[in-house]
């Protein structure tokens, strides 16, 4: 109730710059004595801006107060003079379903970000001893070279072909030039891969990387190997164990869960997070672009 004031006032404030009190729609034409503005309907409402998330958090010196539609979580966001915060806690709630390549996602909102709820499972599987390459053709491993695993635990990807070789990036040189804004790569649209920032961001809301790995994994041990050490899935997110293929071969499933960034550490490395079966941290890593991790695409 206290934020449906402060939006009120705000709002006021805007349209009139001389503070007097307006009424729309009212009966006797004399808005309320208590009201700055007094607004009367059966069969219309008010419409405040509407944004993603992205063009929200790109408005200049938001002052505290500031009400917006955002579009992204479907619901109304005000500026508390430090950060953006929505009117009602929807964490564990989703943003929507996305079908996209015949498999239909969930999804799920963690603070002011909304994440698909399994991980991505795109593309024509591929023999782990071929490089996924530029060939107009998403192409993904299934570990162990079974396409189940894929079905289970999603696909794994080289860096280059999750960012889909943009601005001639590949697995041994650097984007150019590097790309503004958010790089959907092998997401469907209206969603991005994360970058470093955002999984920072993530982490950062769940309470620091000591324990946010926790939160952040499935629980029991239908596909996390034991102990699967502190695991709560408080955030929804419901991280899989799906390994990953590098140099020497294909490992982890079941005990270890690597995420990809968008973000370059190095013209052949990228930065990622790594969960484990026996921690409940999250462990921030950059390694060779060639290998293959588990993606999660984030909404605009």
């Amino acid at each position: 109730m206290r934020q449906i004031v402060i939006f009120i006032l705000v709002f006021i404030f805007f349209i009139n710059q001389q503070h007097a009190q307006v009424g729309i729609n009212i009966d006797n034409s004399t808005p309320n004595p208590s009201a700055m503005l007094d607004v009367s309907s059966v069969s219309k409402g008010f419409l405040p801006p509407r944004m993603s998330t992205t063009q929200m958090y790109n408005i200049p010196s938001p002052p505290a107060g500031l009400i917006v539609y955002n579009a992204t979580l479907n619901t109304i966001c005000w500026f508390n003079g430090s950060t953006w915060e929505t009117l009602t806690n929807r964490d564990g709630q989703g943003c929507g379903v996305v079908t996209y390549g015949g498999l239909t996602y969930n999804t799920v909102i963690i603070g002011m970000q909304c994440w698909m709820k399994s991980n991505l499972n795109i593309g024509l599987a591929i023999l782990h001893s071929l490089d996924q390459t530029d060939n107009g053709t998403i192409e993904k491993y299934c570990n162990g070279d079974n396409t189940a695993n894929c079905d289970e635990y999603g696909g794994l990807y080289q860096w280059a072909e999750m960012v889909q070789y943009q601005n001639g990036a590949s697995n041994t040189t650097s984007w150019n030039p590097a790309p503004t804004g958010n790089v959907q790569g092998i997401c469907p649209p209206g969603w991005h891969l994360p970058e470093n920032s955002d999984w920072s961001t993530l982490t950062t809301y769940l309470d620091g990387t000591t324990v946010a790995g926790g939160k952040l994994k499935e629980t029991g041990l239908t596909h996390w190997n034991t102990p699967n050490t502190g695991a709560t899935n408080s955030s929804g997110f419901t991280a899989l164990p799906g390994g990953w293929y590098n140099s020497s071969g294909m490992a982890g499933t079941g005990f270890y869960g690597n995420f990809s960034s968008a973000s370059e550490y190095s013209s052949t490395q990228f930065w990622y997070r790594g969960l484990t079966f026996d921690d409940a941290s999250v462990n921030v890593y950059h390694l060779s672009k060639r290998t293959s991790f588990s993606v999660r695409c984030l909404k605009d």
